[in-house]
């Protein structure tokens, strides 16, 4: 868990217009893995709860890592027993997407939904690790939730086709909290990081929790690509998302861009996005109509994470810490929105990125290493895959990339 600076931070400057620049490859994925680790660990013990409960509970907003909601009681307080949120812990969302991070050191190519089945549900079901919130090591499949259990369920025991098994799953964001991975082996590539998600994210998902795995990983990439700023990641989201989901993240985007600060938009925010998401109202009693497939409705997460990358200017510690105070399913979208930003080369604060490591006793640079390593390796593999298509077109006639 020992960490350097310029694994903490990226190397990169931030000018008065707020954007970093001369951030790395290596600088954002580590950004980004290690964002997305201290977001989820930030989120984790309010998840599920409203921006007021939080104020009630905490006595104002939350500024940083917390304790459990219900004290030294967590161990047999319900719903969330047995599992210690908070303190620094990591969820099953950077559990996830670790585990992704080694199916890419496996492959070392790019990845479809057969990888999920040949290498995530094995790694899920056979390879105890620890897990923070149990305090214990354990097989992460004990740990995720029932959504994520389905990828067992079916590909393992059901044996269905991989890229129809997210069908007949509740539709959230079971798949997209953990396509991190994707957009940065995608890096400036959003289109790319969109196909892949979609294809992999079909053992998890369908309809727009499939959706916004893809277009996660597209503003992931984005955020990858030299001189890029909150507005060109919603824009490139905008430039690849399908109904329900655009529509979401453009109303919501609207709304964030009118402010810049997150006390004052939460409830806007809120509002802006409760027509496009199923669960409703209470998050913790589920509407009737909840995570059921549709072309007119979206996950809640995705949208509210990019609106608070809008509103705060890409800053981690702003745009984290207005997901966290958002509540609901606050440690996905902040699981979300602090790989964005530490993707465009925002620095995460040492404080937080070594307590949560400390506090989880995992090494959260170490995934980072390894997909750095992995994703040149594919860049080259793509860049000799290219010129082999190139050669072939110019023997076929068609004109060469000289013309």
């Amino acid at each position: 868990m020992r960490s350097k600076t310029s694994e903490n931070s990226t190397a990169s400057e931030t000018p008065a217009s707020g954007t970093p620049t001369g951030a790395t490859l290596d600088d954002r994925i580590t950004g980004a893995l290690v964002g997305a680790a201290v977001g989820d660990a930030l989120g984790g013990p309010v998840e599920g709860y409203s921006p007021e409960q939080i104020v009630e509970r905490h006595g104002g907003r939350v500024h940083g890592i917390v304790g459990p909601w219900n004290g030294d009681a967590w161990r047999t307080a319900r719903p969330l027993a047995p599992y210690h949120k908070g303190d620094g812990h990591v969820t099953d969302d950077t559990l996830m997407t670790h585990a992704l991070i080694r199916v890419y050191a496996t492959v070392r190519d790019h990845l479809d939904a057969y990888a999920v089945a040949d290498h995530l549900v094995p790694d899920l079901m056979t390879n105890p690790r620890w897990i923070p919130e149990l305090e214990a090591e354990a097989l992460p499949l004990h740990r995720v939730f029932l959504a994520e259990k389905w990828l067992v369920a079916r590909l393992h025991y059901g044996h269905v086709d991989p890229r129809e098994a997210g069908t007949g799953n509740i539709v959230n964001c079971g798949a997209a909290m953990y396509m991190a991975p994707v957009g940065l082996v995608n890096a400036a590539n959003p289109p790319a990081a969109y196909a892949e998600s979609l294809d992999i994210a079909g053992a998890h998902q369908s309809s727009y929790g499939r959706e916004a795995a893809g277009v996660f990983a597209a503003a992931v990439a984005a955020a990858c690509t030299p001189g890029a700023t909150p507005d060109s990641v919603v824009a490139a989201c905008l430039s690849l998302a399908k109904d329900g989901t655009r529509e979401a993240i453009e109303k919501v985007c609207e709304v964030a861009s009118r402010h810049s600060e997150f006390e004052s938009a939460l409830k806007p925010l809120r509002q802006a996005v409760a027509r496009y998401d199923t669960v409703g109202p209470d998050y913790r009693a589920p509407s009737l109509g909840a995570r059921r497939p549709s072309r007119l409705h979206a996950i809640e997460e995705l949208p509210i994470a990019l609106g608070m990358l809008l509103l705060s200017s890409g800053d981690y510690r702003r745009t984290v810490l207005g997901s966290v105070n958002y509540g609901r399913d606050c440690d996905s979208i902040a699981t979300m929105s602090g790989a964005l930003s530490g993707a465009l080369g925002h620095a995460v604060p040492e404080d937080w990125s070594k307590q949560v490591a400390d506090a989880s006793r995992l090494d959260l640079w170490e995934p980072a290493r390894t997909l750095t390593a992995v994703t040149r390796e594919i860049f080259a593999r793509d860049v000799q895959r290219r010129r082999a298509h190139e050669r072939a077109f110019t023997e076929l006639g068609g004109r060469g990339c000289s013309d």
